[in-house]
């Protein structure tokens, strides 16, 4: 029998028991740990439950975890990214790494539209304004029309690719920098391409980052630098990861007013929920929101499931469908 861990995960775990029945798989226990106050390290729960696999959202599997935890086989994310796993440490014990890429595209591209919207319209700060007893029309920055702006996404995976139709539809430009994109290929989808990031960011009018977080290659991509190429009249949004910004840098550039105002989903230090651009008053924030959904989240939770059933049931291939490290299988 494997032993797989769920530790801190949000729900019960009654909908992957239920799955676990309808596919017949009778050789796998979920074991549910509940603690936030971490009485013990995230590391210790894994190896004292002797655990063949573990399903993490945020917590972090480093090379200290996986060396403490011999049994482990595989490490499932209910995630598109995997920056909180030690990806190399863990191909050199032979544990599989499987996130479900894809899973809420549809719900992050539209909370990217969303947020471009209520920029481009000021809804929040408009709301904000009037709860505080203010009825100003002209509150704020000057609004224009969006036909014929430019906006601007870094990177071309899936959710962009969803993106581009519904702001093309609004009436602006799609400007994409996509390195292993061509612009016949990105043509396709009806976007242009930026040869560079300096390009992207000194034609947008919109930033919006889709890219995930690669140290040494997209960790604070967006820094002081990035900022001062910018438009002042430009808006930043990032439904990708938190570190893609430096966020000191944005923070600097939302009160000196080298951009606009920003949208942002995702924060450098979500383990505590703080950050310095909580209380400006030119940045809307969501609290890693954009890939809720009631669909996003079924099907987040089935896909996680399946990939650690997959790989230690008798009665699969031991073959996960999405796996981040395939080396480990050959």
């Amino acid at each position: 029998m494997s032993k797989v861990l769920y530790f801190n995960i949000a729900d019960n775990l009654d909908y992957e028991n239920k799955k676990l029945s309808e596919w017949g798989i009778d050789d796998v226990e979920l074991i549910e740990i509940k603690d936030k106050d971490y009485k013990k390290s995230f590391g210790e729960y894994l190896r004292d439950t002797g655990a063949d696999g573990v399903v993490v959202e945020y917590d972090q599997v480093t090379r200290e975890v996986i060396e403490m935890c011999p049994n482990l086989k595989i490490v499932s994310l209910q995630s598109i990214g995997y920056n909180n796993i030690d990806v190399d440490a863990a191909t050199e014990h032979k544990i599989c790494v499987c996130n479900i890429p894809g899973f809420c595209a549809p719900e992050v591209a539209l909370h990217t539209v969303a947020m471009t919207l209520d920029l481009a319209r000021k809804i929040t700060f408009y709301d904000r304004s009037v709860q505080n007893g203010e009825w100003e029309p002209l509150y704020g920055y000057t609004l224009h029309r969006l036909t014929g702006k430019v906006f601007g996404m870094v990177f071309f995976g899936t959710i962009p690719k969803l993106v581009a139709p519904m702001i093309k539809a609004i009436g602006m430009d799609v400007l994409v920098y996509a390195p292993t994109k061509t612009k016949e290929y990105l043509a396709e989808f009806g976007c242009k391409k930026a040869e560079t990031l300096d390009e992207l960011l000194e034609k947008s009018d919109f930033v919006s980052l889709h890219c995930p977080l690669i140290e040494g290659v997209t960790y604070h991509l967006m820094d002081d630098a990035a900022f001062d190429k910018m438009k002042p009249t430009a808006f930043l949004i990032n439904t990708s990861r938190g570190s893609v910004v430096d966020e000191a840098a944005l923070v600097r550039a939302l009160k000196q007013k080298k951009i606009q105002a920003a949208a942002i989903d995702v924060i450098e230090d979500e383990m505590n929920e703080t950050s310095d651009l909580f209380g400006l008053d030119n940045c809307i924030l969501t609290p890693h929101a954009a890939f809720i959904s009631e669909d996003s989240f079924y099907e987040g939770r089935e896909r996680a499931l399946k990939n650690l059933v997959d790989r230690l049931s008798a009665k699969r291939d031991g073959r996960p469908e999405s796996i981040v490290n395939p080396e480990v299988l050959e």
